[in-house]
């Protein structure tokens, strides 16, 4: 099962690159944030992806995020649905059985920090219930938050920055807690450079200088069958880049 998510920061401008992606990459469970559009505003191609059972969450403006599954692999229609934590199109869930998928967008928090810090406080309960109730979660998005010092490049440090907060980096502590993994740093433990977002300025995308914010966590259970998990820099012009990670889900 290759689980897939992307900050395209944009997808009426992203169309082409993202169906080139799909194509290529051909993900099981696709995660998209920042889509920038309401339902009607989405492209045709784009709006009933050939393979996938899709939801897109948008308003047209910032934020928007959008959930699809492969119809090969899950099968039946799924249910999505928007956690009561979800504020301004920035969450999408679905359930497959005791497996729950969310696509999840975070406020960045720079013109309301505490409204970040309070979405962060709502998603950990939301969160650890799942896991009171034995199911398993899989949370792929944008976090807006680096994990570690080192998530973040030395020439891109600076003190107090909104994205590297203590208060922030002790929430993403506490989601983790919930019986999840950070599935791309358990992969490349050693890694200094796991970026997933550069400024779109100076070629730091190009010198991978940038930030550590994109992240695919799962239960533990899920978790232990990870086998790759990949940062796609050379894909598309969004100031992200794809993050894919592919589970053995065979028994």
């Amino acid at each position: 099962m290759k689980v897939a998510t992307w900050n395209v920061n944009g997808v009426r401008a992203r169309e082409e690159q993202l169906l080139s992606w799909l194509a290529s990459e051909s993900p099981d469970v696709v995660c998209l944030q920042e889509i920038k559009a309401s339902p009607e505003q989405i492209p045709a191609a784009l709006c009933d992806l050939p393979g996938y059972w899709c939801r897109w969450h948008g308003a047209g403006a910032y934020s928007g995020v959008t959930l699809a599954l492969s119809r090969a692999l899950f099968g039946e229609q799924p249910t999505f649905e928007h956690p009561p934590f979800d504020r301004d199109n920035r969450v999408v869930t679905t359930a497959v059985g005791d497996l729950v998928f969310a696509s999840v967008y975070v406020p960045n928090g720079g013109r309301d920090f505490a409204g970040k810090l309070d979405f962060l406080e709502r998603m950990v309960a939301w969160a650890g219930e799942l896991q009171r109730d034995g199911r398993t979660l899989v949370l792929a998005g944008d976090l807006n938050v680096a994990r570690e010092e080192r998530d973040v490049h030395p020439k891109e440090r600076k003190p107090h920055q909104v994205g590297t907060r203590p208060e922030e980096r002790e929430l993403l502590e506490r989601l983790i807690g919930q019986g999840l993994v950070d599935v791309g740093r358990r992969l490349d433990p050693d890694n200094d450079s796991l970026f997933t977002w550069w400024a779109p300025w100076r070629n730091l995308r190009q010198r991978n200088i940038g930030w550590r914010i994109d992240y695919v966590l799962a239960s533990e259970s899920l978790a232990a069958r990870a086998t790759t998990a990949v940062v796609q820099r050379e894909v598309g012009t969004s100031d992200h880049g794809p993050v894919v990670v592919t589970f053995d889900v065979r028994s």
